[in-house]
């Protein structure tokens, strides 16, 4: 059967560069969005061009029942997950702690923690092999900034972040017996349009100084690491967080 693939937040930066990288190597993708349709049909789009198999699915990480949609539509569409990538998330605006309000607080925990963890419960009732599945893996995109701190800009962020690293270890060890594999990558400093949206398109420029190796990543390189986590040459790992960051 062809693996099947959910990527949350899979219209651009990370998670499409790592939908476009799965449906090469055969995966069945299921692609996310949450608002921008056309950039995620586009990506389709593409990967159907290119033979691979592809759907874009709107959903919204913070709403359980918009969750529990999208896994019928994948069952009924590609058939049951077997990789997951939870890359969708937000940074929430910046500033520092004390202009941190709760709404901003109930935004950014409840599309990067609590949509992970939702996300990794659904994939668990369809992968894991006490409940009849053929097992699977899972990939979270953490940050840099959980082990930074992100202090004077998106210390929210960097906290919420510093869920999913936990997340990530617990569910790896929680699941290990069961079939599953939890892993996440930690990127640095990404060449996404990120800090445009954010309203800080020198902040690359203003900090890649700090990075040992002298230059930001890119989205491919992001991704090939994802897709190494969850292949079967990865098989003996779970529960690591691997810095993407040229050092930093």
């Amino acid at each position: 059967m062809q693996p099947v693939m959910i990527v949350t937040g899979g219209s651009q930066g990370i998670g499409e560069a790592v939908g476009r990288l799965a449906a090469a190597r055969g995966y069945a993708v299921a692609l996310t969005y949450q608002s921008n349709e056309a950039m995620a049909r586009a990506v389709v789009a593409d990967i159907t061009a290119a033979g691979g198999k592809a759907i874009a699915v709107r959903a919204e990480m913070a709403d359980e029942g918009s969750i529990l949609a999208l896994y019928r539509t994948v069952d009924t569409e590609l058939g049951p997950v077997t990789a997951l990538v939870n890359n969708a998330g937000t940074p929430g605006p910046m500033g520092k702690i004390d202009t941190v309000t709760t709404e901003i607080l109930d935004t950014v925990l409840g599309a990067n923690v609590r949509g992970p963890f939702l996300m990794i419960r659904e994939a668990v009732a369809r992968m894991a092999t006490d409940r009849g599945g053929a097992g699977g893996a899972i990939v979270n995109v953490s940050s840099r900034a959980a082990e930074l701190g992100g202090a004077g800009e998106w210390i929210h962020y960097a906290a919420s972040k510093g869920a999913l690293d936990s997340l990530t270890v617990g569910a790896s060890k929680e699941l290990a017996q069961r079939g599953i594999r939890v892993n996440a990558v930690s990127p640095g400093l990404i060449q996404t349009d990120l800090h445009v949206r954010a309203g800080l398109p020198d902040r690359l420029t203003r900090l890649v100084g700090g990075v040992p190796m002298g230059r930001v990543g890119s989205t491919d390189e992001v991704a090939t690491a994802v897709l190494w986590l969850l292949s079967p040459e990865a098989s003996y790992i779970t529960g690591v967080i691997v810095p993407i960051s040229g050092g930093r």
